[in-house]
C-alpha cells in the first residue's frame, strides 16, 4: 500500500491551447486523480498560448507537461499521461 501524504498533491498541467494531445492530457489526469487521487488533490492546468511567459519561468520544454508542485521532490511528466503507471509512479502514487 501506498504512503499517504496528509497534504495534498498540487499537480499543474501544461498545455498549449486546444490540441488532441493537451485535450487527451487533460482527460487523463482527470481520470487518474478521480481513481487514484480521490480528494487528495488540487489540479491547475496552464494554458501557455495565453501565458507564454510561464513556459521559461517554470523550465517547461515541451507540452503538456505535468509538474507535481506539492509534495515535494518536484517532478515533471512530459506526455498525454496516457500510461497511468508511468504517471502514478512519477506521482509517488502505488496502487
Amino acid at each position: 500500500m501506498a504512503e499517504v501524504n496528509k497534504e495534498p498533491v498540487k499537480l499543474v498541467l501544461y498545455v498549449a491551447g486546444e490540441t488532441p494531445k493537451s485535450l487527451a492530457a487533460i482527460r487523463n489526469l482527470e481520470k487518474i486523480c478521480s481513481e487514484h487521487l480521490a480528494g487528495k488533490y488540487r489540479v491547475e492546468v496552464v494554458d501557455l498560448k495565453k501565458q507564454p511567459q510561464l513556459a521559461r519561468e517554470h523550465g517547461i520544454v515541451a507540452i503538456p507537461t505535468l509538474v507535481k508542485e506539492l509534495p515535494v521532490p518536484i517532478r515533471k511528466i512530459i506526455g498525454d499521461l496516457s500510461d497511468t503507471q508511468k504517471v502514478l509512479v512519477h506521482l509517488s502514487v502505488e496502487e
